[in-house]
């Protein structure tokens, strides 16, 4: 199994960011179709969302491909943002959805993962990193949507409230089930 990294960065070739006044001028310029101001958006956010669809996806090319679907489904509906309202959120949200929806289809159509592992003298010691293993051990076998809950808030860094914003919950339903996943996740990896 690939290891599990949602702290790696993604590849996004480099862009000269420039002062702009906000984000709201970047999004209002981009929701009319200027090209300059949705590539700032894609430069700004592109890692964040491949972060979180990385939790979700627990695959490199799978998060990049969600990341992908998830430009294009803003560069359509980015006129829908409100005014105030955080556009990395956003964008972080649609990103998790678009790696669920992957993940969803998968398990429809299931594959067979093959891993080589390197054991050539002088890698580090597997031992080492058994703890990883078994967080991504555990982490997989959670539901997608679940993964996408966690994702949002430890790896996208949102608040509970921006998160029930997006997911369409309440601000303290979406803490009691970070507090229960919390717990799951705790108990399993005692007795992992």
């Amino acid at each position: 199994m690939p290891e599990l990294d949602p702290y790696a960065t993604a590849t996004v070739a480099p862009v000269t960011i420039e002062p702009w006044s906000g984000d709201d001028d970047v999004v209002g310029r981009a929701a009319v179709g200027d090209r300059d101001a949705f590539t700032r958006l894609v430069a700004l956010h592109h890692v964040a969302m491949v972060r979180v669809a990385l939790v979700v996806t627990a695959d490199r090319a799978l998060a990049e491909d969600a990341a992908q679907a998830a430009w294009a489904t803003a560069w359509r509906r980015l006129g829908t943002v409100r005014s105030g309202d955080s556009v990395r959120s956003w964008l972080v949200a649609v990103a998790a959805n678009e790696a669920r929806m992957i993940v969803r289809t998968r398990l429809r159509r299931p594959t067979i993962r093959l891993t080589l592992v390197d054991t050539s003298p002088g890698q580090d010691d597997p031992g080492e990193r058994i703890g990883l293993l078994d967080l991504e051990r555990v982490l997989l076998r959670l539901d997608p949507a679940d993964r996408m809950l966690l994702s949002l808030r430890f790896v996208g860094d949102l608040e509970s409230a921006e998160i029930a914003h997006h997911l369409g919950l309440s601000a303290s339903g979406v803490r009691s089930r970070l507090s229960r996943l919390l717990l799951r996740l705790r108990s399993e990896l005692d007795h992992a």
